[in-house]
């Protein structure tokens, strides 16, 4: 009922810069939280940063500082601007939200998108 598709993943030297975009559609009366998280090669999923509907935000702390998290909430969208990455920044992205269907509310994932950050 509620799709999500990642974009703005790639390859990029550390110290550099990319802006990841999550897009949601389907049938949903609202969208509470919406959020990013990550899972490296052979660790589990970790939160990144999350921002809520009326725009409070949290942060892991890794990333304090250097990520933005930010919502558009008229066409349902958010993003991550990723600021001086490193190499540990690599890992697939997912984009996360909390919304309010017809028959519950319940969180939803997108299918994810690499960032690779190299030395």
């Amino acid at each position: 009922q509620v799709q999500l598709v990642e974009s703005g993943g790639g390859l990029v030297q550390a110290g550099g810069s990319l802006r990841l975009s999550c897009a949601a559609s389907g049938r949903f009366f609202r969208i509470n939280e919406m959020g990013w998280y990550r899972q490296a090669p052979g660790k589990q999923r970790e939160l990144v940063a999350t921002i809520t509907s009326g725009g409070s935000t949290n942060y892991a702390d890794s990333v304090k500082g250097r990520f933005t998290i930010s919502r558009d909430n008229d066409k349902h969208t958010v993003s991550l601007q990723m600021d001086s990455l490193k190499p540990e920044d690599t890992g697939v992205y997912y984009c996360s939200v909390r919304a309010t269907t017809l028959i519950r509310t319940g969180d939803y994932w997108g299918q994810g998108t690499q960032v690779t950050v190299s030395s």
